[in-house]
């Protein structure tokens, strides 16, 4: 990406484009019944790679630029710069203002928002189809032609640190985040994707645009469409918007990046975080290494965790609030990166029923790592899983977002029918080994309420 410093960029010469035509390379990636459903794949000249999903029968798409960038591509000195950039691509650019970005989708009832993860950046607009032209310019130019002027990033620095302190309002959400650095500590995993109020308040307008052209360079990218849309007419609307930014005569023989490797062991255990907040609520997670995206386990443990605390007649909702009503909220989950993984069990309640809570939820751990579940749970469970699964991807916005992530984390396309049939190919033996493997470690803690000194002393029980 050109740095936003940058003159003004050259058109591209027509010779030039004719001979970068002749190298973009289209593929079907799987194929639809009567057109619906198909996905294809297009990398451009300079590593661009464009996947679309086409759904005739809506009305509406959705338009998504993934960054293969997120906060562990950090230093400690540069926590929080992959979010503070997100706000700043909304800031403006050498053709629209702030005002002009947010005006333009607001004119034609579009909605258009972004967020930053651990390992990737997406920004995206929900459109109606006739107006996918004008949502593919908009994101396009706010990826490719950002400014990031010095004032906005003064001001955004506000909005940013304010965004930091409602998440600490929210102990349910702040939990997740120090159960993070819990299990990972001061690593790129580890550190909160928003940054500190002290990393935040340290960075300056040439730290973020030096990351800015670093990581938004189109062979990081993908651009994920799906909806009522036509796969030659997305590829020649994006192109065209990255070539008006010159973003991809520049490198037009570049490759893109693949996904991301290598293998990383969580060896943390046994260790109890609490943080003192005068809360309502004691907030807990307990938990230990899980699997990585990338293993195949993933759908099992996925069975597992469903069973587990995935619902109303899971083993911990039925134990913690059906036939104790200790808390109100109780879940089980599983996050998954390149290299490692984490699975956890949350619970929300009073302070003084922390001890009892930790206590059924370690019996109920080491009970299903020790015997495993029933065959009706596993069945339950694959069918929870199977159901929850179809109905998430019933809009356009997840139909992309699964797509462009698939694209970027693993380079390859999944059908709806193919992940079905992972998940009810796992059987109990299989949750059997999982829960073996995983819930067999010896879990940490990470806690977030106003306990008593009596009430605190409880938690190392929970881990030994």
């Amino acid at each position: 990406m050109t740095p936003p410093s940058r003159p003004t960029a050259r058109p591209a010469t027509t010779a030039g484009r004719a001979v970068a035509r002749t190298k973009a390379r289209t593929q079907t990636l799987l194929k639809g019944e009567n057109g619906v459903g198909t996905v294809r794949k297009t990398v451009l000249p300079g590593g661009l790679r464009v996947v679309t999903e086409t759904l005739p029968t809506v009305r509406s798409a959705t338009f998504g630029i993934w960054a293969h960038v997120g906060s562990r591509d950090e230093t400690p000195s540069l926590n929080g710069a992959t979010h503070y950039l997100e706000h700043l691509l909304f800031k403006g650019t050498e053709r629209r203002s702030a005002l002009d970005i947010s005006a333009a989708l607001d004119a034609v009832g579009g909605e258009m928002n972004a967020f930053t993860a651990k390992e990737f950046t997406c920004y995206y607009a929900r459109v109606l189809d006739t107006d996918l032209p004008l949502a593919i310019d908009v994101v396009c130019d706010m990826l490719t032609g950002s400014v990031i002027d010095p004032s906005e990033v003064d001001a955004e620095r506000g909005v940013i640190l304010e965004e930091i302190a409602m998440t600490e309002d929210d102990p349910g959400d702040c939990v997740h985040d120090l159960f993070a650095r819990t299990m990972l500590g001061d690593s790129p995993l580890g550190r909160p994707v928003l940054g500190t109020v002290d990393t935040v308040n340290a960075l300056t307008r040439d730290r973020i645009a030096r990351f800015y052209r670093k990581h938004y360079d189109p062979t990081h990218l993908v651009v994920a469409a799906a909806g009522n849309v036509d796969h030659a007419t997305v590829v020649r609307q994006v192109r065209a918007a990255f070539d008006r930014a010159g973003a991809l005569t520049r490198t037009e023989d570049a490759e893109p990046v693949g996904p991301r490797g290598g293998t990383r062991t969580i060896r943390t255990a046994g260790r109890v975080e609490l943080l003192d907040r005068s809360t309502e609520q004691a907030h807990i997670v307990l938990g230990m290494p899980g699997v990585s995206r990338n293993d195949e386990r993933r759908w099992t443990l996925g069975v597992l965790s469903a069973a587990l605390g995935g619902g109303m007649s899971s083993r911990l909702f039925q134990e913690i609030r059906e036939k104790r009503g200790l808390a109100y909220s109780t879940y089980s989950y599983t996050s998954g990166f390149a290299d490692c993984g984490l699975f956890g069990v949350y619970a929300g309640c009073r302070p003084s029923q922390v001890p009892d809570v930790l206590k059924i939820c370690r019996q109920e751990l080491d009970q299903v790592a020790r015997d495993g579940l029933t065959d009706d749970e596993v069945r339950r469970a694959v069918g929870q899983l199977s159901g929850s699964t179809v109905l998430g991807l019933e809009d356009t916005g997840a139909l992309m977002h699964r797509i462009g992530k698939s694209e970027l984390c693993w380079g390859e396309q999944m059908s709806v029918d193919d992940m079905l049939a992972k998940i009810s190919a796992v059987t109990p033996d299989d949750v059997r080994e999982v829960a073996r493997e995983v819930l067999s470690h010896r879990p940490s803690l990470s806690v977030i309420g106003p306990l008593t000194d009596k009430q605190a002393s409880h938690l190392d029980d929970a881990v030994a």
